[in-house]
């Protein structure tokens, strides 16, 4: 589900791996400097990341996240949150090696479980995690989105067509002083915000245009992912959810 999505999103955004630039005479084309930002992001161990998408399709979708804020890393370990378009709710989520806790609010119970069950579900769950394992059907698609090397692999096996990237003025994106590389591709509008000093990392990346409107930002490169988890008396067994949802 947001796993996917989250893939997509950012192969979209990062271009393809044949990107093509015409050299303005700085010391790196922006085609060097979108390969070696790529690169740091194929190799890096972990990540904080956000994403908000305001496209039209996203906002009327209720399995559709547009917005996530997660930091995960390459054991599949994350912890974080997404909310989800169309009154579609929130979820919070933890992940430490197989197991999984997610916290979604009622909106998200409504829209996720047909009928009055989403209701009974709510009221029955309300505030605590559901936890299990990455084995369970129901906490995979949240499992998936935890994991950066699927994430990095998507973004590496990118075959797109090429576009032409230039180099805009240096600015600022987070306190970290950035050069845009800016680019159309089917009438969409994309910039890749890069770091001017070495290494040169993609911070932030947007996509504008035909009812598309995403930004991605990158933070925290190589940083650990925070490993504090629920308590027991915040946290149910997924099972108890299985067993609900076949009485109800």
């Amino acid at each position: 589900m947001a796993g996917k999505a989250l893939a997509c999103v950012a192969t979209a955004l990062l271009l393809s791996p044949v990107l093509i630039a015409a050299d303005d005479g700085d010391d790196l084309t922006a085609r060097q400097l979108a390969d070696q930002a790529k690169d740091n992001l194929l190799d890096a161990k972990s990540v904080h990341l956000k994403l908000t998408d305001r496209s039209t399709d996203t906002r009327t979708s209720t399995t559709q996240p547009t917005s996530m804020d997660l930091a995960l890393d390459q054991h599949g370990n994350c912890v974080g949150s997404m909310e989800m378009g169309a009154r579609g709710g929130s979820v919070e989520i933890v992940k430490q090696g197989d197991e999984v806790w997610m916290k979604p609010d009622a909106d998200f119970w409504k829209a996720q479980v047909p009928g009055g069950q989403g209701d009974a579900v709510a009221e029955l769950f309300k505030n605590r995690y559901i936890h299990g394992s990455t084995g369970d059907a129901m906490l995979k698609g949240m499992a998936d989105t935890c994991d950066l090397t699927s994430f990095q692999k998507e973004v590496a096996g990118d075959e797109g067509g090429a576009t032409a990237l230039t180099k805009g003025d240096e600015t600022t994106v987070g306190g970290a002083k950035v050069i845009p590389l800016k680019g159309t591709e089917d009438g969409k509008q994309e910039v890749l915000y890069v770091t001017s000093d070495a290494p040169h990392r993609l911070v932030k990346a947007t996509q504008h245009g035909g009812g598309t409107d995403l930004t991605l930002t990158f933070t925290d490169y190589d940083e650990p992912v925070p490993t504090a988890t629920p308590a027991a008396d915040e946290s149910v067994d997924v099972g108890k959810l299985q067993e609900e949802l076949q009485n109800t």
